[in-house]
C-alpha cells in the first residue's frame, strides 16, 4: 500500500514556515520568562525593568544601565522616604520589576518590611549593602543601634552605591557587562570631580562659620566628609518626634555661637525651623533662612537639582553662598 502524498502549494509551505517561526519565538520568550530574565538582547527583546525607591537611586540606575534598562521610581520630588507608605500602584511596580534597588539602613521606614520580604522572590538590592559598616554613622535616635541611611551626602559612599548597581546589573545581564562597566567608570569620574569641587567650595567658608543647621540630621555624612559641624532639629529619621526642648536647645546654640543662617529642606515642612528662628529672635539674635536644601529627594524635572550630581551641587552652592 502506497502512502498518499498531497502536494502543498507555495502558499501553504510559506504559511507552515511562518507558523514554525512563531512557535519557536513563543517557546523562546517563555524560556526567558521562566529563567527570570528580561534583558535587552539582539532581536528586540524587552529592557530590564528596574524599580527604585528614591530619585537618587533611579538616577544612578539610569546612568549605569543606559539603554539596557527601563527605570521606574516610586518616590518623586519632595517626598519623605522615612514616612512614605507604599500604595497599591507601588506594589504593582515592585512586583513587575526584574530588579529592585533601595537605599537600605531603614531609609524607607514603613516600606522596609515589604522590601525585605521581596528579597525571597526576586533580585532586591540595598545600594548601601557594600559599604564597610565601620564607615557608617550610628543613628542617635535609635539608641546607636541603627545606621544613618543618608549615604549619598558623602560622594565616596555614593561611588560604592554606583558600583553595587553595576555589579547587580552585570550579574543579571552578563551579556552587557562591558557596557555597564564603561558607563560606571565614566560616572565615577564625574563623582570624583564632584567630590573635589565640594572640598574646594567649602574651603571658601571661614572655618568658624562652617556650621550647617537643618531640619533633620540628614547631612551628617556631608559634615564628616567635608569638614562642617552639622546639627539637625530632628534625628536621622523624620519619624522621630521633636519637642519644645529640642527647639530650645537648638535656639540656644544659635544664639550662643552667633550662627546667622539655618536651612530648610525640600521634603520637610518649614514650620519647625521657623519656630527656632522665632525663638532666637526673642533672645535678640537674628537668624535667616539661608536657603532650601535637598535632603531625601531630588528636584523636579528641569530644575537645577533633577540629577544626583546637580542636587549635590545646588546644596553646596546654597550653603557656601549663605555662610561665606
Amino acid at each position: 500500500m502506497h502512502e498518499l502524498r498531497v502536494k502543498k502549494s507555495p502558499f501553504q509551505r510559506v504559511k507552515m514556515t511562518l507558523s514554525i517561526i512563531m512557535l519557536v519565538a513563543v517557546v523562546g520568550c517563555t524560556k526567558v520568562e521562566q529563567e527570570g530574565k528580561s534583558a535587552v538582547r539582539s532581536g528586540g527583546e524587552s529592557k530590564i525593568k528596574v524599580t527604585a525607591t528614591i530619585g537618587m537611586i533611579s538616577d544612578v540606575a539610569e546612568q549605569i544601565g543606559g539603554e539596557e534598562v527601563e527605570v521606574t521610581g516610586l518616590m518623586g520630588p519632595g517626598v519623605d522616604p522615612h514616612l512614605y507608605k507604599a500604595s497599591q500602584g507601588d506594589i504593582r511596580k515592585l512586583d513587575q520589576a526584574d530588579i529592585v534597588f533601595y537605599g537600605g539602613l531603614h531609609l524607607e521606614g514603613k516600606m522596609t518590611d515589604i522590601l525585605e520580604k521581596l528579597e525571597s522572590k526576586k533580585r532586591t538590592v540595598a545600594v548601601s549593602g557594600n559599604i564597610d559598616p565601620s564607615l557608617l554613622r550610628s543613628g542617635k535616635d535609635a539608641g546607636g543601634t541603627q545606621y544613618d541611611p543618608h549615604i549619598w551626602f558623602n560622594v565616596k559612599h555614593w561611588i560604592s552605591a554606583a558600583q553595587t548597581i553595576e555589579q547587580t546589573l552585570t550579574e543579571y545581564d552578563p551579556e552587557h557587562a562591558e557596557s555597564y562597566r564603561k558607563r560606571t567608570e565614566a560616572y565615577i569620574k564625574q563623582l570624583d570631580a564632584l567630590d573635589q569641587e565640594i572640598r574646594t567650595k567649602i574651603g571658601m567658608i571661614p572655618e568658624r562659620s562652617r556650621v550647617l543647621v537643618t531640619a533633620h540630621d540628614a547631612f551628617g555624612y556631608f559634615g564628616e566628609a567635608y569638614g562642617m559641624k552639622v546639627m539637625g532639629l530632628q534625628g536621622i529619621s523624620t519619624a522621630a518626634e521633636y519637642g519644645s526642648k529640642d527647639v530650645g536647645d537648638l535656639r540656644d546654640f544659635l544664639v550662643e555661637n552667633g550662627i546667622k543662617a539655618v536651612f530648610t529642606e525640600s521634603s520637610i515642612p518649614t514650620k519647625s525651623m521657623e519656630a527656632v528662628i522665632a525663638g532666637a529672635r526673642e533672645k535678640g539674635h537674628e537668624v535667616k533662612i539661608g536657603g532650601e536644601l535637598y535632603s531625601d529627594s531630588m528636584g523636579s524635572p528641569g530644575s537645577d537639582a533633577d540629577t544626583y550630581i546637580k542636587m549635590v551641587r545646588h546644596n553646596v552652592d546654597t550653603i557656601v553662598e549663605a555662610l561665606k
